[in-house]
């Protein structure tokens, strides 16, 4: 499968026979607008989605929606401090495509570690940015991509997961909390009721530390 862009949209191409790729979902009359087939609801994931590896997406298409979905500015994130010089976790990374083969969202994660006051690195898991085309966010692919992410864990030795993101949200579908990162410091501003973990078992988090990239 190749990816091209058409107007601004992201799409899955087929080969046509030719060694070409024509854009699906391109017919000659007018197409039903991006997302008008997809239920409304946050509760329930989107109809007809299609998970797949996020590596089989063309790294420009990725930028392209992760600057769709947070702006140009986006680099300047607290967020990207905390994994700088990382590379996302492949088997844990998915993309989202539509009913039409339309990229609709990612999800990275990324090795990341909190440092403690002894100088001890303590593995995590970096779950995001959980990116979705405007005009679909509230449709469920953030939560298929999240709940993709978090299922592909090894569930033998599960690391802890650490996010920023809303608590209300991810505390209700996933679990995550702000209850045990309140000593915890990030490279960067940020706002301590949105960063977030989910673990297994809490009590061996540290109280605190400084969260940042995991190069071990």
């Amino acid at each position: 499968m190749q990816l091209a862009t058409h107007r601004g949209r992201v799409f899955a191409g087929q080969p046509n026979g030719s060694g070409l790729h024509q854009v699906r979902g391109l017919p000659p009359a007018p197409r039903p607008a991006i997302g008008a087939h997809l239920p409304r609801s946050p509760e329930s994931p989107p109809a007809l989605a299609n998970l797949i590896p996020l590596a089989d997406i063309d790294p420009a298409l990725i930028e392209a929606l992760l600057d769709a979905a947070f702006g140009p500015d986006r680099f300047a994130r607290t967020a990207y401090k905390v994994r700088a010089g990382t590379e996302w976790l492949p088997a844990l990374s998915f993309a989202a495509l539509d009913a039409d083969d339309m990229l609709a969202g990612t999800i990275q994660c990324w090795p990341v570690a909190l440092t403690d006051q002894t100088g001890r690195k303590h593995p995590m898991i970096m779950v995001g940015p959980v990116a979705v085309l405007p005009d679909l966010q509230g449709t469920g692919f953030g939560k298929a991509l999240v709940t993709a992410s978090l299922t592909a864990i090894d569930p033998r030795a599960p690391l802890p997961q650490v996010m920023i993101g809303d608590a209300e949200y991810y505390g209700r579908f996933f679990g995550f909390s702000a209850a045990h990162t309140s000593g915890w410091k990030l490279p960067g501003p940020w706002d301590p009721a949105r960063l977030l973990c989910r673990a297994a078992n809490p009590a061996v988090l540290p109280q605190e530390g400084m969260l940042g990239p995991w190069r071990g």
